[in-house]
């Protein structure tokens, strides 16, 4: 086990977005976020809703999980967000090596 995780969420705003990716970074909580337009279609409360929203995809390291995930939920503007946990089976070493480093805590 290579010990990255990733949080994957989505919101329905850029500066919403921006500003999340901002608070986890500034926490150290992860490393790297990646923001992207997409275009999503679900049931919510018995009603099909077709929105614009902007996923964005957290790398952390798997014991920091825990704590990104409360931040996220903590400052989501959603009543129920989507927070997924995908753990890497493997990561490269390096990537790895960096992510460890940006996101230590001394």
């Amino acid at each position: 086990m290579s010990g990255v995780s990733i949080l994957i969420t989505t919101i329905d705003d850029e500066d919403k977005a921006k500003a999340l990716a901002r608070a986890v970074l500034a926490e150290r909580l992860a490393a790297c976020v990646q923001i992207a337009a997409i275009a999503s279609h679900y049931v919510w409360k018995g009603e099909y809703c077709e929105t614009r929203e902007w996923r964005l995809e957290m790398k952390c390291r798997g014991a920091d999980y825990p704590a990104l995930a409360a931040l996220v939920r903590r400052l989501h503007s959603y009543e129920t967000p989507e927070i997924l946990r995908i753990d890497a089976a493997d990561a490269d070493l390096a990537y790895a090596a960096w992510l460890n480093g940006e996101t230590r805590r001394d």
